[in-house]
């Protein structure tokens, strides 16, 4: 473990140069030395390889020796996990409808709060070639409803990032920001460089900002009321998520959708449960403290969110949510909508297969309830998504060609359980998604709900890439990128008026 930790590490001078002592260097990579068991560094371990190669060759034989009653047995457990993963939505999704699950702050308590109670509040901002976000982003934090003598903004720049170091540097930036340059190194994510400013950060409590975040400006306050109301064991606030630039085109459109049941109906049902939660990539507020005592973010993993709120349950802590919205904006260009979709769901495959290398220590420390979740929501949502396009192709095959010998892997039981699914799965997905944008006052978004299952094509085929790039590149991250709905902005601007 020593000889791979070193294979990361970089010189004290380097180091120096940056303002980085080689303390907090080493608490960037902490993980991987003191808890290699929860770090996606292998993605596999060698027991999990053989696991899965014997399971590889065992399938291999049933095939061989009696192919129908192999694939009626695969047909028949896939059919039953639908069922399942089905069940499991509809009834998060209903615990969340029957009360609200967030954390609610009126005005008079947020008022009520007085600035020399409030305590230091750390903002990390990881960038990485964001120079159209940067005048927003600046706005955006001086919108905040915080003292700015309580607050410690921290830009993570990359250092092969010039150009946006560059537009940092022209920008008039208040007292409370410093700009912290992260060393040119693998692995290149965005939990490396978190880390780095984790290690560094003076606050009581943290909170990741992305570069397009427009974070409601009562928000950290709503923070701090929440940690003092929250259970002990409650380690991180999990604000909700949703888009900006709702109506830029019909990706946007559905993108929203799907954001408003994530964030809005189904994480607060699963906080309700106790289940482990998928974190966002931003908003989430911590105990820096105890962030640090959980050794931070994981550098190797490329959904360091989700696989955070995965350990923070494993470890006895809990996230709740919190009843403030983080306005982001939703990527409208379908190259780097697939790109951001593969990063995700490599990283819940990361996830899922990092905390399964102990999978009965995992279970005794979650419970039955949470074993549950964890299970549906970090290894199933990939996995559904993965397994789709076969149901798809062969129902296309049966309308098309009605082939017989299909019949035989569709049994009566089989059969009446596949068209459940195909019916009331698809209703489910849809409906949450038509209430989800009804409740967040989208009425004109609610249509939009109806094309969830080609929505699901799209999420099929980033799945797929992301599947792919996890057996050769398991640690690179795709960046996405924003800004877009300023070039669609300044596209259909009325040109200025010239004069004669």
């Amino acid at each position: 473990m020593r000889v791979m930790v070193e294979r990361f590490d970089v010189a004290e001078e380097r180091l120096s140069c940056f303002g980085i002592s080689p303390a907090h260097w080493r608490f960037v990579f902490e993980i991987l030395r003191q808890r290699p068991d929860e770090c996606a560094c292998p993605v596999l371990t060698w027991p999990q390889r053989c696991v899965l190669l014997l399971a590889v060759a065992g399938v291999s034989w049933w095939l061989w020796r009696d192919a129908v009653t192999c694939l009626l047995f695969i047909n028949g457990c896939l059919i039953a996990f639908y069922l399942f993963l089905i069940a499991y939505k509809f009834y998060v999704i209903h615990v969340s409808l029957g009360h609200p699950r967030e954390l609610r702050f009126t005005q008079a308590e947020i008022a009520a709060l007085r600035d020399e109670e409030l305590p230091l509040y750390t903002i990390l901002v990881p960038l990485y070639r964001e120079t159209e976000s940067l005048p927003r982003l600046m706005q955006s934090l001086r919108q905040l409803n915080y003292p700015p003598d309580k607050l410690e903004v921290l830009l993570l720049l990359e250092e092969d990032d010039v150009a946006t170091q560059e537009a940092a540097a022209a920008l008039a930036l208040p007292p409370f920001v410093r700009k912290v340059v992260v060393p040119n190194s693998q692995p290149k994510t965005k939990p490396k460089a978190c880390n780095v400013g984790l290690a560094q950060a003076r606050g009581k409590y943290l909170v990741i900002f992305d570069a397009e975040d427009r974070p409601e400006p009562d928000q950290l306050k709503k923070a701090v009321l929440g940690f003092r109301r929250a259970p002990a064991n409650v380690v991180c606030l999990q604000a909700k998520l949703n888009f900006y630039n709702q109506r830029q085109n019909l990706l946007t459109r559905l993108f929203t959708t799907e954001y408003s049941m994530w964030f809005d109906l189904y994480l607060p049902g699963l906080s309700h449960l106790e289940a482990p939660i998928p974190l966002g990539g931003t908003s989430n507020h911590f105990d820096t403290e105890r962030l640090r005592q959980l050794l931070g973010w994981d550098p190797f993993n490329v959904t360091e969110d989700c696989d955070l709120g995965v350990r923070l349950a494993a470890h006895g802590l809990a996230t709740a949510m919190l009843d403030s919205t983080t306005w982001e904006e939703a990527c409208s260009a379908l190259g780097y909508w697939i790109r951001q979709r593969s990063r995700w769901t490599k990283g819940y495959i990361q996830t899922y297969l990092v905390h399964m290398r102990h999978p009965l220590r995992l279970h005794r420390r979650l419970g039955i309830g949470a074993s549950i979740g964890f299970h549906l929501v970090i290894g199933g949502t990939p996995f559904c998504l993965l397994i789709n396009p076969f149901y798809w192709l062969m129902t296309l095959s049966w309308f098309a060609f009605r082939w017989e010998s299909m019949a035989s892997f569709f049994p009566f039981p089989i059969i009446l359980w596949a068209l459940v699914c195909l019916f009331v799965g698809n209703f489910v997905f849809v409906y949450s998604s038509l209430l989800a944008a009804y409740r967040r006052g989208y009425y004109d978004l609610v249509k939009y709900g109806l094309l969830v299952p080609a929505y699901w094509v799209l999420m099929t085929i980033g799945a797929w890439k992301g599947f792919l790039q996890l057996l050769y590149k398991p640690n690179y991250w795709e960046k996405t990128r924003h800004g877009l709905d300023l070039e669609a902005a300044a596209s259909v601007a009325p040109a200025p008026e010239t004069g004669r």
